[in-house]
């Protein structure tokens, strides 16, 4: 007990903000011959797998800095996944990769004893559970996820979840994990923005029932057999990424999980979306995304404005259909916007100080730091959705959306986020629910109805909606655009959309990142508690934020060409990583006696822009990068154009309050 004890202070320690801030390279374990494409501890902590492009698997004694054992896997081909099973005494390793080969492996006789074929493509990850002690999954490019059973002699695995029965021939499988609290639970990252959770016993009891129905083998026409019951999946997604899908196609820019973890509690979901950003998903107090969420009519214009305190205010009755969150019509209590402490008070200004400098991003990490120390309060909501507007990165318009419901749903008469809603429904392509805000908007507040904001804007939705209708016209007799076209191979079934429409929102957004190259990168927590989250990166660096502001910390550079891997030690301060360069790099908090380090990142917002760039380029533009090309487009100005539009946004959305 007393043991336990101790492990439990390490681990809930190990990790804490002055180690973060010293964070530094501590060794480079030398010993493959081409890219270290995945990691792995063993649950002590003192022994690292890594998996490589030359096909070989090496353990190492990383405290040592000692390769204690390399072998040939068997593989032809790139090593994507590498795993220790549980309950073998760290004795049997198992392997997938690019040959769509699983393999697994007796460490102490250095063999190969099983070989598993049943992929048609390649296999980028294997995950193990605890309480499966003899039984692991893989997920693959041909859309399946297996499991595989060792005890069984047959040497087969058996299909859990066919991806190609909801999404098409073309869909592809490229992480999985196990929640650590609850084996039952299984996340899947495949192409395109949705992650999938799956209840594992739920599926094995469908199919068990399956078999023992009489009527099991008897198909009618209209009695499909589902191949999972109702239940047994549910589906998360960033909100604003399902209407940006067509136009991300248009730009060949693809959407793709490339990593998919819990937290050491088990209640967020954590995934890196190839082609955007970073993102976590709370399986506890899941929230619907805010596709079209309208403030309802409000009776006076009231007197409480931008989360300023005044006597009497009224609520606009806000109604959140899609999550679940409402308040009530009509006249109602609005309770009155407590001052903030003068410490927090110091913290505004300096945002909107960095503000009016156009500094945006250091103006959303100080709106976040008072956010988390005063969650209840509109104003900070409503100027964070400000700087979120002017940055334009992408999925910021989503975030400043959400923000500027929070603040309404704080204070119902906050001038700026009312009118700052409708702009970012506009920015968003709900351009008639914009419209309808923005009338709302004018009922609501009549002494701006005649704004420039307000015409500015008015014009801009008059304009979209003119030149949809015109679509429309030259469309017409082509009927409307279908969701899903039968018998392609690419084509959706019903099932998969309902549960595409049932998806839950994400709690929190990390940018600064770059993930397009490579579909193998990794984002993990760091420290136990998960006090922060890491992410390797396009730039060769690796980027830490702080969990729950979301505020960058750190980023460090870990690679000459790109961070794919970081596997955070179990119960130390201790991070290794690797990329596209064959060494493994081992990362702890360097003495304060030590000489300055030289990986660090200092300019980390020049480094998050570059990346934002780097993920709105032309992909042919990124690849002569790659190749030390120099693209003006790329290296001036910032996604989404300059921004110009304070002459013409008058009072209501320029200025934080």
């Amino acid at each position: 007990v007393q043991e336990r004890g101790a492990l439990g202070f390490e681990r809930h320690y190990h990790v804490t903000d002055p180690f973060i801030r010293r964070l530094g390279l501590e060794a480079e374990l030398q010993g493959h011959s081409g890219c270290v494409n995945c990691l792995e501890w063993n649950e002590k902590g003192d022994l690292l797998a890594s998996g490589s492009d030359d096909q070989h698997t090496i353990v190492w004694d990383p405290l040592h800095h000692k390769k204690l054992l390399s072998m040939h896997t068997g593989h032809t081909a790139n090593i994507f996944s590498v795993k220790f099973l549980p309950h073998s005494g760290d004795r049997i390793l198992i392997t997938g990769a690019a040959d769509s080969k699983v393999h697994v492996h007796d460490l102490t006789v250095k063999e190969t004893i099983h070989m598993f074929g049943d992929h048609t493509n390649r296999v980028k990850r294997i995950a193990t559970a605890p309480m499966w002690p003899n039984t692991f999954w893989s997920a693959a490019e041909d859309g399946l996820i297996r499991q595989y059973d060792l005890r069984e002699n047959s040497k087969r695995s058996e299909v859990l979840i066919d991806l190609t029965e909801y999404c098409g021939q073309l869909v592809e499988a490229k992480c999985l994990t196990v929640n650590p609290q609850d084996n039952n639970y299984l996340a899947v990252g495949a192409s395109g923005p949705f992650v999938r959770l799956y209840d594992i016993r739920m599926i094995h009891n469908h199919r068990k029932s399956m078999k023992q129905s009489p009527s099991a083998g008897v198909h009618t026409f209209c009695d499909r057999q589902k191949p999972l019951p109702d239940g047994a999946a549910q589906y998360y997604v960033a909100g604003h990424l399902p209407v940006k899908l067509p136009d991300y196609n248009n730009r060949l820019r693809v959407l793709v999980a490339t990593y998919v973890t819990f937290s050491p509690d088990g209640t967020e979901l954590l995934v890196n979306m190839g082609g955007e950003q970073v993102y976590l998903f709370d399986l506890t107090y899941k929230q619907r995304p805010y596709t079209f969420l309208l403030p309802k009519k409000c009776h006076t214009s009231g007197e409480v404005q931008n989360g300023k305190t005044s006597t009497n205010g009224v609520s606009n009755g806000i109604h959140l259909h899609s999550n679940g969150f409402r308040l009530a019509e009509g006249r109602a209590h609005v309770s009155p916007q407590v001052e903030l402490p003068p410490y927090l008070e110091r913290i505004k200004q300096q945002a909107n100080e960095a503000f009016a400098c156009q500094l945006w991003t250091q103006a959303i990490q100080l709106y976040s730091k008072a956010v988390q120390k005063a969650p209840n309060n509109a104003m900070l909501y409503g100027n964070r959705a400000a700087a979120y507007m002017k940055r334009k990165w992408d999925g910021d318009h989503y975030d400043a959306l959400r923000d500027c419901l929070k603040a309404i749903s704080l204070n119902p008469c906050h001038l700026k986020a009312h009118f700052r809603l409708a702009r970012c429904l506009f920015e968003l392509k709900y351009v008639a629910e914009a419209l309808e805000c923005l009338d709302d908007f004018k009922g609501k507040f009549p002494e701006q109805a005649h704004s420039s904001a307000c015409d500015a804007l008015d014009r801009d939705i008059n304009a979209a909606l003119f030149s949809k209708s015109d679509n429309a016209e030259d469309k017409k007799g082509g009927g409307p655009i279908r969701l899903r076209a039968t018998g392609r191979k690419d084509s959706i079934s019903e099932d998969e959309m309902v549960l595409r429409e049932r998806s839950y929102d994400y709690k929190f957004r990390y940018c600064g990142h770059c993930n397009t190259t490579t579909d193998i990168k990794e984002a993990n927590f760091f420290g136990s508690n998960a006090q922060y989250i890491v992410s390797g990166s396009d730039d060769g660096s690796f980027f830490i934020w702080e969990k729950e502001t979301t505020n960058l910390v750190r980023v460090l550079q870990g690679d000459e060409s790109i961070v794919n891997c970081l596997q955070p030690h179990p119960s130390y301060c201790f991070l290794a990583t690797s990329g596209i360069d064959p060494v493994v790099r081992l990362w702890n908090p360097r003495p304060e006696s030590e000489t300055l380090n030289g990986r660090v990142v200092v300019d980390m917002e020049g480094a998050s822009q570059a990346n934002q760039r780097r993920m709105n380029a032309d992909p042919l533009e990124v690849m002569l990068l790659n190749m030390g090309y120099r693209i003006t487009g790329l290296t001036s100005g910032g996604p989404g154009g300059s921004d110009d539009e304070d002459s013409s946004e008058g009072q209501v959305q320029c200025r934080p309050s």
